[in-house]
């Protein structure tokens, strides 16, 4: 089975920006209720879709004060224990971030390792990937970050 999610935060001067578990050097961070790590927002969305399963505002609403400032790690992590209590589990992780600045590429292997440790899968499963909306729209104008996932999920009878 499938599942595909997206996730988008606006950026701000003086904020965090956390994509895929990991911090990266930037002046701009995701303003969110939690550390608006919209690699694993998404990711987490993918994961319970496919299962159906629901989304990421089900499990964990953004008015709640228990998940202000939450690690998006806990997210991700009891996705995969959703999905193994329902007899699932990820086959492979495909993500693009979508963001003028900065680039991803010296942080994509630590952001695969953090993936690869949440989810149980080996690295050479997880796929990240980044491009820019060439300057036009909300990411053009460095207002935010997207990210989208794919990925794949199997049964237990289907191993």
């Amino acid at each position: 089975m499938i599942g595909i999610g997206y996730d988008v935060h606006r950026l701000a001067e003086g904020e965090s920006l956390v994509l895929g578990g990991v911090t990266i050097d930037s002046s701009m961070g995701s303003v969110a209720h939690s550390d608006g790590d919209v690699v694993l927002h998404a990711l987490c969305d993918a994961l319970l879709g496919a299962a159906g399963l629901g989304d990421i505002g089900e499990h964990f609403p953004d008015t709640d004060p228990r998940w202000k400032n939450a690690p998006s790690r806990m997210f991700v992590e009891h996705a995969i224990a959703l999905l193994s209590q329902h007899g699932y589990s990820p086959v492979n992780i495909d993500i693009t971030l979508i963001l003028e600045a900065p680039k991803i590429k010296p942080y994509k292997d630590a952001m695969r390792n953090e993936i690869a440790s949440m989810t149980g899968l080996p690295v050479q499963r997880i796929s990240i990937k980044a491009t820019t909306n060439e300057m036009i729209g909300f990411a053009g104008r460095k207002e935010g970050v997207a990210a989208l996932c794919a990925c794949m999920i199997k049964s237990g009878d289907n191993a």
